[in-house]
């Protein structure tokens, strides 16, 4: 995925605390894709996302609010679970959200890496991210119903399956506005003795 940031949300997200507090900067954990993948996303994205919403890039959320107050706790756990090599994923078909449109990914290792994670956090998730079941990239929302569908119909009758390369973890700060980028966690096999990095 490219530096820029993914689209902002309509609201901000609000995320449980042990203490019965909420957070009030949460964090976003995305899958960053292989160039040539995120540039075919960034394309269908502008060619078909409303223009006066499609501020930034395409992107894949793994968790979409997780506590701010924790950031210290998530770098360390996304550092972890980055310690692994790149992995392919598979772009699995077209998904009709009703308004808007979605390319489905599948991959077990990212179930895996995602399931991890999850469990570090699981006493903070909110109620979207205990849900979450399929990774995808939407390439459209906000349009009428009947764009969306024609719209599905066309990527449905075009598509064919393909396999991209998952290159690293990307998190992100939601202050109410667009998202900020905090740090990215690239995949790779670390030389042994040498310490994890990450690119902040």
């Amino acid at each position: 995925m490219t530096g820029r940031p993914p689209p902002p949300a309509s609201r901000a997200r609000r995320g449980p605390l042990e203490d019965g507090g909420a957070s009030t900067s949460p964090l976003i954990v995305t899958l960053l894709l292989d160039e040539a993948a995120q540039e075919r996303f960034d394309r269908l994205r502008t060619a078909h996302f409303p223009r006066a919403r499609n501020q930034l890039a395409a992107h894949v959320t793994l968790f979409h609010a997780l506590p701010g107050e924790l950031l210290h706790d998530v770098r360390d756990a996304l550092r972890t679970a980055a310690d692994r090599p790149p992995f392919p994923v598979a772009v699995t078909g077209v998904r009709f959200l009703g308004r808007g449109v979605a390319l489905d990914l599948a991959a077990p290792e990212l179930t895996a890496l995602r399931a991890s994670v999850a469990a570090a956090f699981a006493p903070h998730l909110t109620a979207q991210d205990r849900q979450w079941s399929k990774p995808h990239v939407t390439v459209q929302n906000k349009v009428e119903p009947a764009v969306a569908r024609a719209l599905h119909a066309d990527l449905s009758a075009a598509f064919a399956a393909e396999t991209v390369t998952a290159r690293g973890l990307g998190l992100w700060h939601y202050r109410g506005g667009p998202w900020d980028p905090d740090s990215r966690f690239p995949f790779m096999a670390p030389s042994r003795g040498s310490p994890r990095a990450c690119e902040g």
